[in-house]
This record gives structure tokens, sequence and C-alpha cells, in this order.
């Protein structure tokens, strides 16, 4: 875990891959016990430490996060989450090559599968919305591939991974939506390395990028 940005309110760090954002039950280590660790240890307080998870991120997707130190800073950040104003960029390669280098809206209706744990396009589903442009194209191992910047409008399950999916073009390596590449998922080329919100207490604009 490394720290970018702490106060008495506010915590971002960045998270690697293969740690999970909060607990699930199993042994696998999770970002939200380590921040707490860390408050614990460096401020020298005893019992139980707040910690507000107000977003997360999968497993294998590294990237920048934001907790909360208190419930106000946990509330002010979730509603903001909620009206859409925190911004976040992300870096993905995808399969195939793709052209465009102003960026493409597009947007699908996904769902849930909880048993499965994967998402799926249902015109049933709730909107999910992202923009992405190219950054460069190239092969690995002789497959097409390109780097793109993706902006989340709305932040629904593996939206990325659903999104590129559905439109021919998986992320390299996801072998659950549709990639026939096997690679180390330590190795997962997904990384939320922009996020950009407003202070909770201060008011003002926050902006990190890694």
């Amino acid at each position: 875990m490394e720290v970018l940005y702490e106060d008495n309110h506010i915590l971002v760090v960045y998270k690697p891959k293969g740690v999970l954002s909060q607990a699930d039950g199993s042994d696998k280590v999770n970002l939200l016990d380590m921040v707490k660790e860390y408050i614990k240890e460096k401020y020298h307080k005893t019992g139980n430490v707040y910690v507000g998870l107000v977003h997360r991120l999968d497993i294998f997707t590294s990237g920048i996060m934001v907790f909360a130190r208190t419930s106000k800073a946990a509330r002010r950040l979730s509603e903001d989450i909620v009206n859409h104003e925190f911004k976040k960029k992300y870096r993905a390669t995808v399969e195939g090559k793709l052209e465009n280098t102003e960026y493409v809206r597009i947007t699908h209706n996904l769902k849930k599968n909880e048993k499965e744990r994967k998402g799926y396009v249902d015109p049933n589903g709730q909107v999910a919305v992202l923009s992405y442009k190219v950054i460069r194209n190239y092969k690995i191992k002789n497959q097409e591939v390109s780097d793109i910047e993706v902006v989340l409008e709305t932040g629904r399950f593996h939206q990325i991974r659903v999104q590129m999916s559905a439109i021919g073009h998986p992320l390299y390596g996801d072998r659950k939506y549709g990639s026939k590449n096997e690679i180390d998922m330590n190795a997962f080329p997904l990384e939320a390395y922009y996020l950009s919100f407003t202070h909770p207490i201060t008011k003002q604009i926050m902006v990190f990028e890694r």
C-alpha cells in the first residue's frame, strides 16, 4: 500500500493488484484492514479505528482509492459518488486494433450474476456509461492490442470488462469475458490511475494521478 495523501478526514492510497478492497470472508489480504492498521500504528490508536470504505476496485485492478477517516467525510464522499461527482480514469489493454484517438461514449444495460461473480449485458439491467480513447496500438505475441484510456460515468460491477467485451474488444487475458489469451492475473491490464473529487470538509478539488 502506497499512501498518496492524508489528513484528519481522508486517506488516499494506491492499491496494488492481488489485494481485495475489503474482506470477503477468505484469508486474502484486504486494503481496508491495511489502512486501519496503518492509522492505528502511525497515530498510536487503541481499540477500533474508524475507516469508511466509499468505493472499491476489483482484486486484480490496481489504482487510486480514497478512504474516509470520519463518518461525516464518508457520508459526503458517498453522496458525491451517487451524484457522479467523482472523476475516475483507467488505463487498460484490450484485444484488437481500435482507431479512435478521440473519446467514444458507449452505453449498455448491465446485470450482475452473484453466483458466477460476472456481469452481463441485459436490457433490464442498470445503465452503464463509459468513454474511451486509444493511446497506442501494438502486438503481443502476434495479437493486435490497443492501450486505451477509459473515463467512467457510472460504477457498475466489472463495468469496463463487460462493456469492452460487449463491443468485441475484451481486456487482454480476461478469459472470464471472452479473451482466449492466458496471463498471470497479477499482470491484469487494468489500472485506475486518476482520481478527482471534492474534499468532503475543505471543499478543495483534490486531483491524484499515478
